[in-house]
């Protein structure tokens, strides 16, 4: 009787709520899938890999012989990745910040227009300005160079973080600024001691996204790194793809799985704030 009381519970629950769960649990192994399959490659002898002929079984060969096949040692790659991230976080949250501020606080002429215009290149594809940009660096002979990669983060071309930004500060009270005002405090000191500590969400969501991007990348450097020392981890990765058909794809594998751990980590350790910035950003 017990038992056939579970059973009409189980198959109720199935019917109610149950399937809704059954359903994320299948979608969500298929969005694992892919990263579980690259991990068991990683360890799996390389002419056994993508089902060639060869004995199977566990080995690290792969991530020793990736670790240093190229001439250049993929620390040398994760290092530059590193410093060019790093270096665009930077320059992301200073001129973001800043734009954000005199859009959102600063009365100034053609303040709707210009921002209406910033809201624009939101919808303009990057390839569209690839060939200027491009043009511009080779007349300045920064090609080569990690100038092409950060220069930009520093000049608010992000248009998606300084309207996440914009939206943030016009959801802050202007009673704020108006004491800081009858305090003696300029707009500078204002930015700084006032609406950027209250701006912490949406710097969040912006470092880790920045981070996310620029890690990921992989069209920018592969259009203006030409030295192979110079590499991001992104354009390291397809250097082990060999269009003779030698390519190696245990050692492919493995440098892969070791790009994505500083990813996992940083989405680990920002989750909290970067789910609380998202989700106070639209509140008003």
């Amino acid at each position: 009787m017990a038992t056939r009381t579970a059973s009409r519970r189980a198959v109720a629950w199935i019917a109610g709520q149950g399937w809704k769960h059954l359903l994320l649990l299948a979608f969500g192994f298929a969005m694992l899938y892919p990263l579980v399959w690259m991990f068991t490659q990683s360890f799996t002898p390389n002419d056994a890999v993508m089902g060639r002929a060869g004995e199977g079984g566990f080995t690290l060969d792969n991530y020793l012989d990736g670790w240093s096949a190229l001439g250049v040692s993929f620390g040398r790659f994760m290092a530059n990745s590193f410093l060019v991230a790093a270096l665009s976080i930077v320059g992301n949250l200073v001129s973001c910040t800043l734009a954000a501020y005199a859009f959102a606080r600063l009365e100034f002429r053609l303040r709707g227009p210009m921002f209406a215009l910033m809201l624009a290149t939101i919808m303009l594809p990057f390839h569209v300005t690839v060939v200027p940009q491009y043009i511009v660096f080779h007349q300045l002979g920064l090609i080569d160079t990690y100038v092409p990669l950060i220069l930009p983060k520093f000049l608010a071309v992000e248009s998606f973080f300084v309207f996440l930004m914009v939206q943030f500060i016009r959801g802050l009270p202007r009673t704020l600024d108006d004491a800081a005002a009858l305090d003696g405090c300029g707009q500078l000191r204002t930015f700084w001691s006032v609406i950027l500590p209250l701006c912490l969400p949406a710097i969040g969501v912006t470092a880790v996204f920045t981070f996310i991007w620029t890690w990921n990348d992989f069209f920018t450097p592969l259009l203006y790194l030409t030295s192979p020392d110079k590499y991001t981890a992104a354009l390291g990765l397809s250097t082990f793809q060999d269009a003779t058909g030698l390519t190696n794809y245990g050692a492919l594998f493995a440098m892969s799985v070791v790009t994505l751990i500083p990813v996992f980590a940083v989405f680990l350790v920002a989750q909290k704030a970067l789910t609380r910035g998202i989700a106070t950003t639209g509140l008003k």
